[in-house]
């Protein structure tokens, strides 16, 4: 796996799967067409999932946090509608690294415990192998497609967190407060490519 060879060490670990009645391409075609925040429960979680890392960084520092969270932003309406991978990938994740159609990873680095996240704009391979700098985490996100004995297509994603050491306490908060809605997230994604994967085939 792509995922194993660009972060081997990593703090946390999270995975999910489901089963696609598509095949193999159609299900990795429908990664890139699929509406990741396309459901209510979705786009309520991406809403709200700031808020742990905005309070965090208000009990730390007050005035710096209320100057970052009053800085210019899309309208919520906007930034809620149809959100697919790249959309991600211009709001900060970057994909470093792709095997089609069988995986592809997507990176982010940053301070995600902070108000605003404080994300690199720049991320590649390297960057993995050289591992987060002080006072950063390093997130590793893929998706896998795998084709079944039974014909069936199975859909996964893995998320890894690497943190340096000086963050490491700080991430872990922010972790214990964010997990239960990141899985919820994921799923909602993978339920969404499943959809839009399984509407492709039976459209065929």
């Amino acid at each position: 796996m792509l995922l194993d060879e660009l972060m081997p060490k990593y703090d946390v670990i999270e995975r999910h799967r489901t089963v696609v009645a598509a095949g193999t391409d159609t299900v990795y075609a429908a990664l890139r067409r699929a509406d990741l925040a396309g459901g209510p429960l979705a786009k309520l979680l991406l809403a709200v999932r700031a808020m742990p890392s905005a309070l965090i960084a208000l009990f730390r520092s007050p005035v710096s946090t209320f100057v970052e969270l009053r800085a210019p932003r899309k309208p919520l309406a906007q930034r809620l509608r149809a959100f697919r991978l790249a959309d991600f990938e211009r709001a900060g994740f970057h994909v470093v690294g792709e095997r089609a159609p069988e995986e592809i990873v997507i990176g982010l680095l940053g301070k995600f415990w902070t108000a605003r996240g404080a994300l690199r704009t720049t991320l590649c391979m390297e960057d993995f192998h050289k591992g987060p700098p002080n006072g950063y985490a390093l997130a590793g996100w893929n998706f896998t497609v795998a084709a079944r004995p039974d014909g069936l297509t199975e859909l996964a994603t893995e998320t890894r967190v690497w943190c340096a050491q000086d963050a490491r306490v700080k991430f872990r908060a922010y972790w214990l407060l964010v997990r239960p809605g990141s899985g919820l997230i994921r799923r909602s994604m993978l339920g969404a490519i499943r959809r839009e994967a399984e509407r492709a085939s039976a459209a065929m």
